[in-house]
This record gives structure tokens, C-alpha cells and sequence, in this order.
């Protein structure tokens, strides 16, 4: 990534409420701010537009539903407080989900913003990473709650980030924060590399819960997706599952399913 990030500002895609689609917050109401910005070209992105930043973002005026506004990128921390503010309806969200892109690509902004939006809003933190860099990781650590990890297959994703994970994981789990691995599969997916990411997660703990993703090609995504890569079929998922619990003592299959409810 050569891009130089601002501390004080942010790139932006977009700031909007909506169900939370994966991993163990899925079906939990939040708050997402979706961070411009991917070091990684995963084959079954389906958010290809944040791998750069665009000159303008998107502001939901009202949670829940997409009345958006345009503003311009970068944004500043207070307008970005500000922003979460008035999304912050009492009673509604569950947490604050940092997503993107990479947010992790912006950790000094973040080690500013994360705790000025912990005092103002009360929510729980919980960031969406590739798991990928542990060194930015480490600079917010003590403002997270909670983390989802993707875990990149070299067969599905074409990201070959085995080392990172590790050290990422170690990061979360020795800062004792509640976090889960989301692996996407396809019936393109090699089972030693399953296994393999079975034994990395069980090295560290056993009980950290894991999420199987079957990938889930919708219209909407399509330009962005890799078409090749199709579901796998219910056999392998059956599979692939009982293989990993070999490892681990919680393997869940679960569907993209912010894409079935249009969340994205």
C-alpha cells in the first residue's frame, strides 16, 4: 500500500445503519463505517469499489434508511464524531462496526477516533479485518471489543497471508478481546488449506469459533466478483466442516447473509 493516510482525516466510502450479515454479531443492528483503502485483491471481493478512494463518500441521514448524502473525501474526525452521532439512536444499535477496504490501513486515525466515539456513544467497537497487519492492529487494540478476522484461503482468495494470521490472532486473543475467524469457501477451496487454518486457530485456542462462508454470488456484487468462483456444494461443506472439527470445538456454516437481505 503506498498511498500516504492522513492522522487526522479519513477516507470514507460510506456511514450507514443496517444488519450485521456475518460472523457472531450477524443479524445485531450496527452502526458502519466503511473505510476506503485494500492492500489485498481478494477473487471474491464484493467490495471492490473501496480498494481505492473515491473523491466523495455517503451519509445516511436516517438509520436504516439509505437517504444519502454526498460529502467529500477525506473527512475529518469531528465530522466523522459528528456523523456517528446522529446515526447513535438510543436503544438501537448493538456496536460500532469498523469495515471496509482495510481499517487498519487508517490505524492512526483510528487510535484518535476510537476513543472519542467510545465516550460519546457507549457502544461496543468491533472491527472487520483481513487479519492481515498486526502492527496496526497493536496501535488500537485497547478500543476494540471485539474482532472478525478473515482467515484468506491461497485456493479461494488468491492471498497467501498464513503468517500474518497467526500473529494477528495471537495479538487479539493474549489482549483477551472477544474474537472469530470467517473463512470463505468456494468449490474452488483446497481441504489442506482448511486444515491448516484449523491448526493455526487451535494453537492458539481451540474455542475460538470459526465461521464458514460458502460464497454467495449476487447480481450486485457480480461486477466486482470473480464469477468463477461457485458455492460449493452442500457434500463439501458437510465435509469440510467434520474436517475442521477434528481441530476446533466450534465450526459454523453460515451464509453471507447480508447479501440475501440487500445489506450491503
Amino acid at each position: 500500500m503506498t498511498t500516504k493516510i492522513a492522522v487526522n482525516q479519513a477516507h470514507l466510502i460510506e456511514v450507514f445503519s443496517a444488519i450485521q450479515g456475518e460472523g457472531l454479531n450477524v443479524g445485531t443492528r450496527q452502526i458502519f463505517i466503511r473505510f476506503a483503502f485494500c492492500d489485498l485483491r481478494c477473487h471474491f471481493c464484493d467490495s471492490a469499489h473501496t480498494w481505492n478512494a473515491p473523491a466523495t463518500c455517503r451519509i445516511e441521514q436516517t438509520p436504516g434508511y439509505r437517504d444519502f448524502e454526498i460529502c467529500s473525501n477525506p473527512v475529518s474526525l469531528p465530522m466523522l464524531i459528528e456523523w456517528v452521532e446522529r446515526q447513535n439512536i438510543p436503544c438501537l444499535h448493538d456496536s460500532i462496526s469498523l469495515t471496509g477496504g482495510e481499517p487498519l490501513l487508517h490505524a492512526k486515525f483510528l487510535s484518535s477516533l476510537l476513543p472519542q466515539l467510545r465516550l460519546t456513544t457507549g457502544l461496543p467497537i468491533y472491527l472487520e479485518s483481513g487479519g492481515h497487519r498486526p502492527e496496526q492492529l497493536a496501535m488500537i487494540l485497547p478500543y476494540l471489543d471485539c474482532v472478525g478476522m478473515d482467515l484468506k484461503l491461497p485456493s479461494v482468495s488468491g492471498e497467501n497471508r498464513w503468517q500474518e494470521h497467526d500473529i494477528f490472532l495471537k495479538l487479539c486473543y493474549e489482549a483477551r478481546i472477544e474474537v472469530f475467524i470467517k473463512i470463505i469457501i468456494s468449490q474452488n477451496t483446497n481441504p489442506s488449506e482448511l486444515k491448516r487454518a484449523a491448526q493455526l486457530v487451535a494453537a492458539v485456542n481451540p474455542t475460538i469459533p470459526v465461521f464458514l462462508q460458502p460464497v454467495t454470488p449476487l447480481k450486485p456484487a457480480e461486477q466486482f466478483a470473480d464469477l468463477s468462483l461457485l458455492a460449493p456444494t452442500p457434500q463439501q461443506v458437510i465435509d469440510w466442516q467434520a474436517l475442521m472439527k477434528n481441530y476446533l470445538k466450534s465450526v459454523r456454516v453460515v451464509p453471507q447473509t447480508h447479501k440475501m437481505l440487500n445489506q450491503l
